[in-house]
Parts: C-alpha cells; structure tokens; sequence
C-alpha cells in the first residue's frame, strides 16, 4: 500500500509541474511515466483481491463435488439394499423347496412302507394283518407329522431370512445420513466461502475507500487557488489521458 500512496504523490507532481497548453486549462505530460506509476499502482493491489476471486470461482466446484458424492453414497447404498433382499428371497424359497422335497420323500417312503407290510400281512394270519394296517396308519401319521414338522420350520426359517431385511432398512438410514451429511457439509463450506469471501470485499471495499480518499485529496490539494495550498502554482490542471 506505501508504494500505492508513493505513486499517487509522483503523479500529483508530474500533473503539478507539466508544461500548460496556452489558451486552456489543460497541461501536457509524459505518457510513458503516467502509464508507468498507473501500473505501479494496480500491481501494489493486495493479492487478496485475486484469492477472493479464486474463493468464487471454485465454490461451485466445491458444491458440485459434495452433491456427486453424496449421490454414489446414495447408488451404492441402493444397490446394497436390493441385493440384500434378492439373497434374502433366494435364500428363502431353497429352504421351503428343500424342506418339500424331504417332505415328499418322506411321504414316499411311507406309503411305500405301508404297501409292503399290507402285502405281507396278507399272507400271514389276519392279526398280523390288522396289525400290519394299524402300523402303516401309524407311519402314514407319523410321515405326516414330519412333513407338517418340516413346512413349519420352513416357515419358521423364512421369517427368519426376512427379518433380515432390517439389513435393507439399516442400509436406507445409513444412506439418508450421508446424504443429510453431504448437504450439511455442502452448506457449512458454501458459508464458509461466503464469510470469507464477505470478509475479503470488506478489506478491498475498505482499500478503495482509502485510496479515493487520497486521490481526492490529491485533486482538491491541486485545485487549490495559489497561496492556499502551499505549492505557488496559479493555474488550475485538469488531466487528460
């Protein structure tokens, strides 16, 4: 900032002793040293005017990241969840096809069992035989206990593998955070920008202030009528680029 004051008082100088254009109120000065401190004054600018602009220009990207994140947290999770419950499913209807097989089978091999003690209690007194009827009824109930024994605990093991489905909502919960945490972060750095970015227009709303302050008390020292303003000029300049 000193060089910044220091080049406004050279050119306050140049302006004060250039060489006036008879008839007019005008003077006539150096381009090339005008042109010079002109550069030196925006180079004297704080870089932190151009980190306020890099600030802007890459919140959007921030805020962009943030939102594709959050959305493959989401897919992910999604994806996780259905086959969760796909397995859940195949799972489910093995089990109930194994236990109607062993239940078939059984079944089978009762009746079968059945058959061939009937057969032979037919050649043997009628005792055995009515024994032999009352054993495979016995066996034909029992063949059908165990097959009811196996659809329970078919179902039985079904409900078990769909309460694992508390798997899927436990997976939908956690995506929900991620992405509430996704939107929250978005929102903390979108503000964070937004103060810093405040703060840094502050600071060079504040420089300007102070610099027009200066160049207009450069211009008033130069429009001061002679004796006034302590320089022994008796003309009025106007610059004109």
């Amino acid at each position: 900032m000193y060089r910044v004051f220091e080049a406004l008082d050279e050119l306050v100088t140049i302006v004060e002793e250039a060489r006036g254009v008879p008839m007019t109120s005008s003077c006539v000065v150096p381009r090339g040293d005008m042109l010079e401190l002109l550069d030196d004054v925006r180079d004297a600018f704080p870089q932190e005017v151009d980190d306020a602009q890099d600030v802007l220009d890459k919140r959007d990207q921030l805020i962009h990241t943030a939102r594709t994140e959050a959305d493959s947290t989401v897919g992910e999770a999604n994806a996780e969840a259905a086959r969760a419950v796909d397995d859940a499913a195949a799972e489910a209807e093995r089990i109930m096809a194994e236990a109607r097989a062993r239940a078939e089978q059984m079944m089978s091999d009762a009746h079968a069992e059945a058959e061939r003690m009937v057969i032979a209690g037919q050649a043997e007194y009628q005792s055995l035989t009515d024994r032999s009827r009352a054993e495979s009824e016995r066996m034909v109930q029992a063949g059908r206990d165990a097959y009811d024994r196996a659809i329970d605990e078919a179902r039985n093991e079904q409900a078990r593998l769909v309460s694992q489905t508390e798997v899927v909502q436990a997976a939908h919960a956690e995506s929900a955070r991620i992405v509430d945490e996704a939107h929250a972060e978005a929102d903390r750095q979108r503000v964070d920008c937004d103060a810093y970015v405040d703060g840094k227009l502050a600071e060079f709303s504040e420089l300007l202030a102070t610099t027009l302050r200066t160049v207009d008390s450069g211009r008033n020292h130069l429009r001061a009528p002679a004796g006034m303003g302590g320089t022994g000029r008796t003309a009025l300049y106007d610059y004109q680029g």
